[in-house]
């Protein structure tokens, strides 16, 4: 286990009705803020109307900026951080999922930075931010309680995250019911974004690191008994509180404890949202499995562990090779089974950008740490998931 530091701040107020706390809670930071929001989903479920409420009643005035879109926009984000200084903002609540939680940190990283918010994006350390509030509507992401975000700069289709401390929201409103009216596809490539905080936590070169193996292992299998329920039976309170909690748990950091997590595949995925536009869980569905089978023989102990834990697999101790790729298999296989592509061509996205996208993705240097990838390696990747 490798030396560690964890430090979550964030508050998280779970369970039924509690949207209604969300005034009381955010005027500890400010009596101003902006609410920010995607698109009319939050107005047309009523939600919308019973967080004014909440604010109202709290004395807390909300100044607007609807309009963020999945893969969210420098450029709304740059007006987000013009309408903070002409109002002389000093908090931020963020109604919606990941896309609005990470415009929002844009916004509050931005306001008190003199110079280009994007700089953060580019590598820049990022030292202060704007108290943020959050409403979760979608769970997925995890950026309720990370210090990440991930944005996209129109300009030249740059899909790139920053990350730190102080990024990490002041507090969470968690209602499972929030989450009934989400479509399937949504529910289901928001499975696969948590699942996938949890395989890049969990695909380490770290040694004798069990405690957190099951930790992340217990958080798949729950995943994987509980996303087909909400599929099916979408109001079914305990099955989307169980996700709720996995979306953050997966992403608050405590699954990394004591591990260097990878993060290729997301390197690589974002590539593909950023260009195509599609969801990021569905990219990360079709990146998965060929990642996996690229890798897999740096560690094949790890892959056979995976399967035989995580997916049941016996295993087949004379062929540890066999029983790790019977697991990747499972993987992909359950991926679709959520009714999402699991490869390129399934997704109507063909070979004639893997070299750009392999260029963008390592401009910085290799991505992952489990094993270095370099552009050539990335292309190859692109390749297997054709």
């Amino acid at each position: 286990m490798l030396d560690f530091v964890f430090h979550n701040a964030t508050k998280i107020i779970f369970g039924k009705g509690t949207e209604d706390r969300t005034g009381r809670e955010l005027s500890k930071y400010s009596k101003k803020v902006l609410l920010h929001y995607g698109g009319g989903s939050i107005k047309r479920t009523g939600l919308y109307d019973r967080i004014i409420k909440s604010l109202s009643e709290a004395g807390v005035e909300a100044i607007e900026l609807g309009g963020v879109k999945p893969n969210p926009r420098l450029s709304l984000v740059r007006e987000g951080i013009d309408l903070c200084r002409k109002h002389k903002i000093e908090a931020i609540l963020a109604v919606g999922g990941g896309s609005v939680i990470d415009s929002a940190k844009a916004i509050g990283i931005g306001v008190p930075y003199e110079g280009d918010v994007w700089d953060f994006y580019k590598g820049r350390q990022v030292e202060k931010m704007l108290p943020l509030g959050v409403v979760l509507t979608i769970p997925a992401a995890g950026s309720e309680s990370s210090g990440g975000s991930v944005i996209t700069n129109e300009d030249g289709l740059y899909k790139r995250a920053a990350n730190s401390v102080c990024m990490r929201p002041v507090f969470a409103v968690m209602n499972p019911e929030l989450t009934f009216t989400l479509p399937a596809y949504q529910t289901a490539v928001g499975a696969v974004d948590i699942m996938s905080h949890v395989l890049e936590r969990y695909f380490t070169n770290a040694k004798e690191v069990d405690f957190t193996d099951r930790l992340c292992e217990a958080t798949l299998r729950t995943m994987i008994v509980n996303t087909p329920i909400a599929l099916k039976e979408p109001e079914n309170y305990d099955a989307r509180a169980e996700i709720m909690w996995a979306s953050t748990i997966a992403h608050n950091d405590l699954l990394g404890t004591g591990r260097l997590a990878d993060w290729a595949t997301h390197g690589i995925e974002h590539e593909l949202s950023a260009i195509y536009d599609i969801a990021h869980g569905g990219g990360l569905a079709i990146i998965w499995s060929a990642w996996m089978k690229y890798v897999y023989k740096h560690d094949v102990k790890r892959f056979a562990q995976f399967a035989s834990r995580v997916w049941n697999v016996e295993p087949d101790f004379r062929n540890l090779e066999r029983t790790a790729l019977e697991g990747i298999e499972k993987t992909k296989s359950f991926f679709s089974s959520l009714g999402i592509p699991v490869t390129l061509t399934e997704a109507g996205i063909s070979s004639d950008r893997f070299e750009e996208m392999a260029s963008k993705a390592t401009e910085r240097g290799p991505l992952g740490n489990f094993v270095k990838l370099n552009r050539e390696d990335v292309r190859e990747i692109y390749k297997l998931a054709l």
